[in-house]
């Protein structure tokens, strides 16, 4: 045989064996954090694609400083989806830093290394990072705050960050807090240019109801105060039933639940194309495609934008109903919130259905 032609033959299957593997591409491998607040634990997100022809495992994620937590998706990324890395920094010592990240993968056997640097100081120059929120004198990092997968019995925490931007020792406050929420203040006096931090706690057995709870409270910027859109805090809590003692036979007979944008699974996010008169519509088909009866016990909404009507609550096995959504775009401006759908059903596997709106303009 030409030698040429066994070189070419060579070169070819050693590209096709390089090109048969998975590859992680991030958007950055290095970011800058400029300054950030002493004590105020910050997120740092890495965004990543699988670029090969292989499905992208990472087996360990070694942060180079116990001062940083991280998670990584524990299942294969398939080719050509995105993903995410995660870190958590603590803030914990004032002055410069710079913190490696070391990914391992199936790609290769040298890990891969992000990082991220900036500074912690003791007072703020620049809030808009970590406090986009801005009610006059303070700052928060969030005016929503969600608990998410909640069971009877659970006690979850979130923690809101609180900037005192003023000249005076500011008192945090949350007003009209109700039954099933305490809120913790930690210090119960932020002194000018310093942060502290509210946390709440839910106390799920005092739910009214399976799915969404939602409420709003206002935090008081000098006392007295009166509540506002301005000072609003939505505060949304979701509480799925449990199933347990379910054996395997009982599982596969049991409901389940598919959600169908005309042919196509609907997995996170459905598009609304908005129309002419600022309203965005879609009807999707619901199916049970279970042995038993699906049933139905809440169709949700995350803020008013959005309204829907189911046209069975009680869906017979491989039958299929019709869900309608539309979506307000003059209300859709104000909410504090992304417009989402939630399902609350009998599917053991699935009790919690959330369904991501996209507006297309």
């Amino acid at each position: 045989m030409n030698r040429n032609l066994i070189t070419t033959i060579l070169l070819a299957a050693t590209s096709l064996t390089a090109v048969a593997q998975p590859k992680l591409s991030t958007e950055s491998e290095s970011i800058k954090l400029g300054d950030i607040m002493w004590q105020n634990p910050k997120n740092v997100t890495y965004t990543f694609t699988n670029i090969g022809s292989d499905p992208l495992v990472i087996t360990e994620v070694h942060p180079s400083c116990g001062c940083v937590s991280v998670s990584y998706p524990r299942q294969a990324v398939m080719p050509g989806a995105q993903s995410s890395i995660q870190a958590t920094f603590d803030a914990a010592m004032l002055g410069t830093f710079y913190r490696e990240l070391a990914v391992y993968t199936n790609q290769q056997s040298d890990p891969i290394y992000l990082s991220f640097s900036g500074r912690v100081v003791e007072t703020a120059v620049d809030y808009e990072g970590d406090f986009p929120i801005d009610l006059g004198n303070v700052r928060l990092s969030s005016n929503y705050i969600e608990f998410d997968d909640v069971q009877k019995g659970d006690r979850p925490v979130v923690e809101l960050q609180v900037a005192n931007t003023s000249s005076a020792v500011y008192t945090p406050q949350l007003m009209h807090l109700p039954q099933y929420l305490t809120a913790e203040y930690l210090p119960k006096q932020i002194q000018p240019g310093r942060s502290g931090k509210i946390r709440l706690t839910l106390e799920s057995d005092k739910l009214f109801m399976d799915g969404l709870n939602q409420t709003s409270v206002y935090l008081a910027r000098r006392m007295p105060d009166k509540v506002s859109d301005e000072n609003e805090i939505v505060v949304s809590a979701i509480l799925i039933p449990a199933f347990q003692g379910l054996t395997a036979q009982q599982m596969a007979r049991a409901p389940h639940i598919v959600v169908m944008d005309d042919e196509t699974l609907v997995k996170d996010e459905t598009q609304m194309p908005m129309g002419k008169k600022q309203k965005a519509t879609k009807t999707l088909n619901v199916t049970n495609i279970g042995e038993e009866t699906l049933s139905i016990s809440a169709v949700q909404v995350f803020n008013n934008a959005v309204s829907v009507s189911l046209g069975n609550r009680n869906i017979a096995p491989h039958q299929t109903t019709k869900l309608k959504i539309s979506i307000d775009a003059k209300r859709l401006a104000k909410a504090k919130n992304e417009p989402r759908l939630l399902i609350i059903s009998n599917d053991p596997r699935q009790p919690k259905t959330v369904i991501n709106l996209e507006v297309l303009r």
